[in-house]
């Protein structure tokens, strides 16, 4: 159900991670997130990240906020993604060193990035039934609402990834069984949210994209797709719901091939129950624009990354536009959103880096509106009124 982005075209926003300040120590480590808001120093801190996380929002112009991922721990490479619903859902157990095989790991070894920041996964076995699960979304959503009145998307990690990343003794092998208990758990999370009258919520990762080439996998697509739609049962009846996905994040790494392209997955995305589908644009130069704009129906919207999180360099307003001009020859405006590949959280970017890029969005993407005739966004950090830098005259 459209709500936010309704009638409404090239709208701006990240897709949810933001670097965590130096200042922010205090973490959760496995706590309820209410049971932290209790103590005055994870409080203070935690509130006042969301405080800046806004204001660089406001500052770079965004349309619709993030809540940064402020919930999360400072864990290496974005490990607390997974380690903050694990340590949250009954029937998973405590986290061990040794971890599960995964195909991108294949020709890897010491002395790679991927392998240390595989190393501090240190993934947990699921050692009963799958209950349920309290990642207190709701709660996250309304410590940042209050702070803006601009909507807020409150994302997170998918059942999907954990039923991949998981080591499973307890469900015999049939892992299709869990990723399904996973599902229908996060599923009573995810409505909590929603019920707070948050307007945007977004599942992180379906698998399909990473595993339909893999002949080992043994869940195929199709049941992939029937047990997104598990997870995000009757959430469009209540707010809109976004499906994020991308070629990989932690310490800004890429898990798949340089030139891996969508275009096998989009008949399944184009089957789930959402209602906007993000995208990797930036990093891979829109190699799958024209497959976005004729395989995902009419009745989705695609968030299009045209910012890049793995790199330090802030693209510049006319790369950003130009990019969109290319995407708009295959989508509607009215269907395109324009976003990054994926979160600055996990160790990708600087608190600046990110920042700039968002203004770099902003202004690649009021280029394309002025030449639309759409409404321009007004971008506090690009107004030279408001520079404390005076410009040169002459």
């Amino acid at each position: 159900m459209f709500t936010t982005t309704k009638d409404r075209a090239l709208l701006t926003t990240t897709t949810g991670a933001l670097p965590r300040p130096t200042w922010y120590t205090a973490n959760l480590r496995g706590m309820p997130l209410s049971q932290g808001f209790s103590q005055q120093a994870y409080r203070e801190q935690h509130f006042d990240c969301l405080a800046c996380h806004v204001a660089a929002q406001h500052r770079a112009g965004i349309d619709i906020y993030v809540d940064g991922d402020t919930r999360l721990d400072d864990d290496v490479a974005g490990r607390s993604w997974v380690s903050y619903a694990t340590e949250r859902i009954e029937g998973i157990g405590a986290p061990r060193v040794e971890v599960p095989p995964a195909g991108f790991m294949a020709d890897k070894g010491p002395g790679d990035l991927m392998w240390e920041v595989i190393e501090t996964r240190m993934t947990p076995p699921v050692i009963g039934k799958i209950g349920a699960a309290s990642l207190q979304l709701d709660r996250a959503y309304k410590a940042i609402a209050p702070m803006t009145d601009r909507p807020v998307k409150i994302g997170s990690i998918s059942a999907q990834i954990l039923a991949l990343m998981l080591t499973d003794e307890h469900y015999k092998g049939d892992r299709f069984q869990l990723l399904m208990d996973l599902s229908a758990a996060l599923n009573r999370d995810y409505h909590a949210l929603a019920d707070t009258g948050a307007p945007l919520i977004q599942i992180e990762e379906p698998a399909i994209h990473q595993i339909i080439a893999d002949p080992n996998q043994k869940i195929r697509p199709e049941k992939w797709v029937e047990a997104f739609n598990a997870e995000v049962k009757g959430l469009r009846g209540k707010c809109e719901v976004w499906c994020h996905t991308c070629w990989g994040s932690p310490a800004a790494q890429r898990v798949a091939s340089q030139n891996q392209s969508y275009k096998a997955a989009l008949p399944y995305f184009d089957q789930l129950d959402v209602d906007v589908i993000t995208v990797e644009g930036a990093f891979n130069n829109g190699m799958d624009l024209e497959h976005f704009g004729t395989m995902i129906g009419k009745d989705k919207k695609i968030a299009l990354g045209v910012i890049s999180h793995r790199t330090l360099q802030v693209e510049r307003p006319e790369e950003v536009a130009d990019l969109i001009r290319r995407a708009l020859k295959h989508i509607e405006p009215e269907r395109l959103i324009l976003t990054s590949d994926c979160g600055f959280g996990r160790q990708s970017a600087s608190r600046m880096h990110a920042t700039y890029k968002m203004i770099a969005l902003v202004r690649g993407t009021n280029i394309v509106r002025k030449e639309l005739g759409l409404p321009e966004a007004y971008i506090p950090g690009a107004d030279p009124k408001l520079s404390m830098v005076p410009m040169a005259k002459g």
